[in-house]
């Protein structure tokens, strides 16, 4: 049986006119009518509601039969999490498989069944609540206006501040927080990380003595790979003040504190920073906004010297524009989280690459490269998550139950997003023209990927 359900005490009752099995069970049957999965469904009383008809993947747990009603309300996202939060939802095995039967399941059931199915819940007895909201960390709760500074300090700070201890449990031994570059299938995610910095400084043509911005620099991997192996003079800035701290506590215990260091800045105040040859961005785009793309490449423009280069990282989102209704299956499978937006990323936005690279030009940059990373990143979260669950007793110590549950399966449900391809990771590489519309970059790709060596 799950942690999560046998060692936390039930914050929610079910009525007493019925225990729903009987129905819980035909729902389960109905949902997945059709769909070969190695997903078995039961109940945390031991009542099995489903066998896997195939190889065991993973088993979904309900705490109570009523869970499924939950599931399959017009908030359903919202309503899921906080499931997953209290432990009332729990997934023994590989979740990301779980997750993806459940796509299956949204996928074979037409319009009509749907209602059926809506209305078989309609059965199930209700949930008593104990509490208002889930245990743990509440939702954010962010103030004034949407990607203010001031708002976005307060995004950043309910999302990274969580605990820099319980990040370095999962992440690698330089706490690089993003997409990591498999040159071998067999890398690990310490190689694989080294060697994405190190494909940012090629793409840069990075060379020693020149000034390196990195906005949103995280708890400072790039900016120390940089003047360590390049030579650089580097700066980072954050809105984040644990990594700040942490950063700037592992620059000076490396000895690199005369070539880089990391302040606490937002990236519409890097005029007091001067002008520098290079400039990175990873991970960073998805806090900005749509609304503020323009303002965000327009300041990163203009902190670089004419000639200059922009590696902007990010994930975008490959969704297909929809209009008008959505349909029934969206209403109970929305595509929008509006847990995650609460608990998990407030505030945040994937762009998609046309809108991004039209603001990019807008500011007066030109598009020199494009490239998608996407399996890296579905590899790299794979391994996060496994990393995670190997220190799950560790983990739920540090930050608590709730917050375990939630990063576990936000970290499952990322992948599945990127392997199925709703998501996509980017590299694009920006200049800044010199003279005469010079760009400084090589006419070919030869440079970036001639015997890429990642130090073990």
């Amino acid at each position: 049986m799950s942690t999560a359900i046998k060692e936390r005490s039930a914050p929610h009752k079910p009525s007493k006119s019925t225990t729903g099995n009987e129905v819980a069970h035909e729902l389960v049957r109905r949902l997945f009518d059709g769909v070969q999965a190695g997903i078995a469904v039961a109940l945390a009383d031991g009542t099995v509601l489903r066998e896997p008809d195939a190889p065991l993947d993973a088993t979904i747990i309900l705490r109570y039969p009523a869970i499924l009603r939950v599931l399959l309300n017009r908030s359903s996202d919202l309503s899921a999490g906080e499931a997953v939060m209290r432990g009332d939802i729990a997934v023994e095995g590989d979740v990301e498989r779980a997750l993806a039967a459940m796509d299956a399941v949204a996928a074979a059931r037409g319009p009509r069944e749907w209602i059926g199915i809506a209305a078989l819940a309609a059965k199930l007895p209700r949930l008593v609540r104990e509490s208002a909201a889930p245990p743990g960390r509440g939702p954010a709760r962010l103030r004034g206006r949407a990607h203010s500074v001031e708002r976005d300090r307060e995004a950043i700070s309910y999302h990274y501040d969580v605990s820099n201890d319980f990040y370095a449990l999962w992440l690698d031994e330089n706490m690089v927080y993003s997409c990591a570059y498999f040159t071998d299938a067999d890398d690990s995610l310490d190689q694989a990380q080294r060697g994405k910095l190190d494909l940012i400084c090629r793409k840069l043509r990075l060379r020693e003595g020149e000034r390196l911005l990195d906005v949103g620099c995280g708890w400072g991997g790039l900016v120390r790979f940089a003047a360590r192996e390049y030579g650089a003079r580097a700066v980072g800035v954050t809105l984040s003040r644990r990594q700040e701290e942490y950063a700037q506590a592992r620059i000076a215990r490396e000895g690199l504190a005369e070539r880089c260091r990391v302040e606490l800045r937002d990236y519409r105040e890097l005029g007091a920073l001067g002008q520098f040859d290079k400039a990175a961005s990873i991970g960073m785009v998805e806090h900005v906004g749509d609304a503020n793309l323009a303002t965000y490449f327009a300041a990163v423009y203009n902190a670089l010297v004419p000639g200059g280069l922009f590696l902007n990282h990010g994930i975008i989102s490959q969704q297909a524009r929809t209009h008008g209704l959505r349909g029934i299956a969206q209403r109970f499978f929305p595509q929008r989280s509006a847990f995650t937006e609460q608990y998990v990323f407030p505030d945040g936005q994937m762009p998609r690459l046309s809108p991004m690279t039209d603001a990019a030009q807008a500011a007066g940059f030109e598009v020199r490269d494009v490239e998608n990373l996407r399996e890296h990143y579905t590899q790299t979260l794979r391994m996060w998550r496994r990393r995670l669950e190997a220190q799950e007793d560790r983990a739920r110590t540090i930050v608590g139950d709730a917050t375990y549950n939630v990063r576990r399966f936000w970290l499952a449900g990322s992948a599945h997003g990127f392997a199925t391809g709703l998501l996509g990771l980017v590299q694009v590489l920006l200049a800044k023209w010199g003279p005469d519309a010079r760009a400084f970059v090589p006419a070919t790709r030869a440079d970036i990927y001639k015997s890429i060596e990642v130090a073990t």
